[in-house]
């Protein structure tokens, strides 16, 4: 769920390996800001680049294209970091914000998977001694978004705004109209399929 407005076209099914394609676009701000939170985040957690490139299940050549600020990573791939790093995805994209913070539609830092026509955007990320990340989902029908499992004791709560959509655990997910709620165990593979063209969500995800 969980970046600066990059807006590329998404590209479902693209086949491009995970953090070498340009599924994130072309915002040089945005990359610098990701490959200062990786690097910021490795060095915290004392992981060699190698290490940390092992746990997430990428190359290590890939993990130094991001952290030198020349690679673009996907929404998988920063899922698949956060989760080595024992971090939320947001920290990893998210700039710092003043006190109030408005966030237009079709603004904010926005990540695109390379599997599915899906798009989430950090609305709100999890401020220290709190627990909760919020995103804005766009998706087109087509393939299903995948989701790993994300850090243990994960929860995510779906409510669907416009379109319809499948969303919930991967053996059962559960079909959302407008207005609809569902939440379910983010430490679980999980998945979300748009419906309806202009398929609009708000995912909360809630951490321990």
């Amino acid at each position: 769920m969980s970046d600066p407005t990059p807006n590329p076209a998404p590209s479902a099914g693209s086949g491009t390996p995970p953090g070498a394609g340009s599924p994130l676009g072309s915002g040089t701000e945005l990359i610098g800001l990701i490959a200062a939170s990786i690097r910021r985040e490795r060095e915290r957690s004392g992981l060699s680049m190698a290490e940390l490139a092992r746990r997430a299940g990428i190359a290590k050549s890939t993990l130094s294209q991001l952290e030198s600020g020349s690679g673009n990573p996907s929404v998988e791939t920063l899922w698949a970091l956060g989760v080595a790093l024992n971090v939320p995805f947001s920290r990893l994209v998210d700039p710092p914000r003043p006190a109030v913070r408005v966030i237009r539609a079709g603004e904010g830092p926005v990540t695109h998977s390379e599997r599915a026509d899906y798009a989430a955007t950090v609305l709100s990320s999890c401020p220290p001694n709190a627990r909760r990340d919020i995103y804005r989902i766009e998706a087109q029908p087509g393939e299903t978004r995948a989701s790993d499992p994300h850090m243990p004791g994960t929860v995510e709560h779906v409510m669907l705004g416009a379109g319809r959509a499948l969303a919930g655990p991967t053996e059962a997910p559960v079909e959302l109209g407008p207005g609809d709620y569902v939440s379910y165990p983010g430490d679980a593979p999980h998945v979300f399929r748009a419906l309806a063209p202009d398929t609009l969500a708000v995912i909360v995800m809630e951490h321990i």
